[in-house]
């Protein structure tokens, strides 16, 4: 039960990503040996990742504004799935993209830890058959309607024991 209770608190970012995002098909890719590394210079400059800030065109700057101070710090992956939910954006209903103004919002006060366990969160609950994802949901909204101080009761003593050392 807390197990379930602990999992269902990244839920609401996974849950919202998963019905956010569009269905992609896998693409297979050819699995290449890596090339030999030329020996490093010492003046050599990092290579950029694209696209970068300046990049972006001035609505999804707009709309992506939460994670600037982080942009630089994002691998082309995750630039590009910001993108994409950019892109989407206008279409959106005006509750929804409150929504994601939200998360984006909450996504990036998280630490990278919480950040790596919000994507765990989201595997496993996309792996979730679609019947089972209507009782996630009500333990997660059982879970809000809780008091700080319930949801407090909740947290393992090895977990409390660690927030309260940081």
């Amino acid at each position: 039960m807390i197990r379930a209770l602990i999992a269902l608190l990244s839920f609401g970012f996974a849950a919202a990503t998963l019905a956010q995002q569009a269905p992609q098909q896998a693409t297979p890719q050819a699995v290449a040996k890596p090339a030999a590394k030329p020996p490093a210079k010492a003046a050599q400059a990092p290579k950029k990742i694209r696209p970068a800030w300046a990049e972006l065109t001035p609505e999804q700057q707009q709309v992506l504004a939460p994670l600037k101070p982080e942009w630089d710090k994002l691998d082309r992956d995750r630039r590009l799935k910001w993108v994409g939910i950019a892109k989407r954006y206008p279409a959106m209903q005006p509750e929804h993209q409150a929504r994601v103004q939200r998360r984006m919002e909450a996504w990036v006060k998280l630490t990278s830890e919480q950040r790596r366990q919000a994507r765990e969160n989201y595997k496993r609950i996309a792996k979730v058959p679609p019947e089972r994802r209507g009782d996630l949901r009500q333990q997660w909204a059982e879970y809000q309607a809780l008091t700080p101080q319930e949801r407090e009761g909740l947290v393992p003593p090895a977990v409390d024991a660690y927030k309260h050392r940081h």
